[in-house]
């Protein structure tokens, strides 16, 4: 499919990561079809929509008259029939394979045969998933970072099948987002996570051993490797379930040891310490 035939575009799931893909997309000038199971959650997501919008607007990122057009091109829905209308299709429901399975067969089955289908996973085998649907040419891999309107990077995932047409449109449908695409091959954990992961992990296992404290550990990286943020602050905003998750993907998709999870990040999550969104993890938020 060409890029300018792509007007409108279909995200299915309205979580932290789809809020965020339909916020770019609406303020780039697409249609956004913003699919979830429960209204509640489009709700939520068109709110936190509203409110980053007023946060560029401060920033003197959008002009406040814009702010009306890029609401107006939100059509959040529970219907999954709506989306047969879209140009573009990209899937950010949890990581969870089963759920994916299901939203992804249905998307494909509903989608005119042209269109391409993208998915955010930010860890499963993107071949796996391409091959669940009857597009496996169309499909591909779209990872937005967290959070998505200030996080520059997308990594694109050729899978196996991918074909080259819907891989350049892809690429250039994320530059007209303002965003910089990489070019990346299926592999577990793609680059991000394959790289960010085992850092999260040994600066767990730093804390575990009583080497330093969480404190050091981040002000260690922060200080002398330059990193905006520690890597101990940095899982209690991704959450640490969702490390320990990518971990287990990792081991399993590569077999090696050196990526098993630390036990004090499985610990802090049996406990319900899963970082920012909890209130704790290896900091606490009032």
């Amino acid at each position: 499919m060409a890029i300018d035939s792509i007007k409108s575009v279909a995200v299915l799931g309205a979580g932290t990561m789809g809020t965020g893909i339909a916020h770019v997309f609406a303020r780039a000038g697409y249609q956004v079809i913003l699919r979830d199971v429960e209204q509640s959650f489009l709700d939520r997501a068109l709110e936190t929509i509203a409110r980053n919008l007023d946060r560029e607007i401060k920033k003197g990122k959008l002009p406040e008259r814009d702010k009306g057009a890029v609401l107006k091109r939100l059509e959040p829905v529970t219907d999954m029939s709506a989306i047969a209308a879209a140009d573009f299709l990209v899937e950010a429901v949890p990581e969870k394979i089963e759920i994916k399975r299901a939203v992804l067969t249905e998307a494909d089955r509903l989608a005119r045969p042209e269109v391409i289908l993208a998915s955010n996973t930010s860890s499963i085998s993107m071949t796996t998933l391409a091959a669940m649907t009857n597009r496996p040419d169309r499909f591909v891999g779209m990872h937005f970072m967290n959070p998505v309107p200030m996080m520059v990077l997308v990594e694109v995932i050729r899978s196996l099948q991918t074909g080259d047409e819907a891989f350049a449109t892809t690429m250039e449908l994320a530059k007209k987002l303002g965003k910089t695409p990489v070019a990346v091959n299926d592999a577990p954990g793609f680059v991000s996570n394959r790289v960010l992961m085992p850092l999260i992990n040994e600066a767990a296992y730093v804390v575990m051993e009583g080497v330093a404290t969480p404190e050091a550990v981040d002000a260690v990286m922060k200080l002398g490797m330059n990193h905006p943020m520690g890597p101990l602050e940095l899982a209690d905003f991704v959450g640490l379930d969702v490390c320990v998750d990518i971990m287990q993907v990792l081991q399993e998709g590569l077999g090696d040891p050196k990526y098993r999870a630390c036990p004090l990040l499985k610990q802090y999550v049996a406990a319900g310490w899963l970082g920012r969104k909890t209130g704790r993890g290896f900091y606490s938020y009032g």
